[in-house]
């Protein structure tokens, strides 16, 4: 298992202070929210790219992934969700990441059809994000929350720069074991996000272990090499307690789960 860090938890802060922290604290690859207000964003210059480079060098952290809102089920233009797609992977690429995150954001309503337009968009780009040496990753989320649901797409798309995200929360609130979720998402897997609540009924992020969320059963089913991203929502929790003084206990627990 290697721990990763999402910037999801540390909104807004500067890249450097991240990393910093980051390292300090024994995390070893960083998750990046791409959005308006972060360090990483679509418009950033040739120069904050190369800054931003120099940074993960100096720490010695690795940009695990760029994290986009962009939702490949969503209705709406093809040729316009596949640009925005090969700009992310051009982003992605320049800040030396290995994983472009994108969400389903299906209709819900008529799931054949929203698996086929994300197949489709996805398909769209896979060659150029080979030719980057990215990996496009469907995160289990809204209209597909499911290991199964997610899968059911990326048999249609069936190209090796196209997988999946599992994030442990959706998959958990869908009814779905860690280990059907293993089962359905295996030949698809990128990494996995892990997270913990207090329960159904309140969503705000806590301590890693300090929840419901069945994380141990999770981590231990990993290949040995398998990253592992912390995903502590603080954006939307403002009641959620700040995460620096959780980053080294969390470390430790996902550590102790595989020793």
């Amino acid at each position: 298992m290697r721990p990763a860090l999402s910037t999801l938890g540390l909104p807004g802060r500067p890249l450097g202070e991240v990393l910093r922290l980051a390292a300090e604290h024994h995390w070893q690859g960083l998750e990046l929210r791409c959005a308006p207000g972060e360090p990483v964003h679509p418009a950033m210059t040739a120069g904050e790219l190369r800054s931003a480079r120099r940074e993960f060098t100096a720490h010695g952290i690795t940009p695990l992934a760029v994290a986009s809102y962009l939702g490949v089920a969503a209705p709406g233009d093809d040729d316009r969700q596949a640009a925005a797609l090969v700009d992310h992977l051009r982003l992605t690429a320049e800040l030396g990441a290995r994983h472009l995150r994108v969400f389903p954001h299906g209709t819900g309503s008529a799931p054949d059809a929203d698996d086929r337009r994300a197949a489709r968009r996805l398909a769209a780009v896979a060659d150029t994000a080979r030719s980057l040496g990215i990996r496009v990753l469907l995160e289990t989320h809204d209209s597909h929350r499911t290991g199964r649901d997610v899968a059911r797409v990326l048999d249609l798309v069936g190209h090796p720069a196209v997988g999946a995200l599992w994030d442990l929360l959706h998959t958990h609130l869908a009814g779905e074991s860690p280990a059907q979720s293993l089962a359905a998402l295996t030949p698809h897997l990128g990494y996995v996000q892990v997270k913990d609540v207090a329960g159904e009924d309140d969503l705000t992020p806590i301590a890693l272990g300090a929840g419901v969320l069945p994380i141990g059963d999770c981590v231990r089913a990993l290949p040995a090499d398998c990253w592992v991203s912390w995903e502590y929502e603080a954006p939307w929790y403002p009641a959620a307690a700040p995460l620096p003084a959780l980053l080294g206990p969390g470390a430790a627990y996902l550590a102790g789960l595989t020793a």
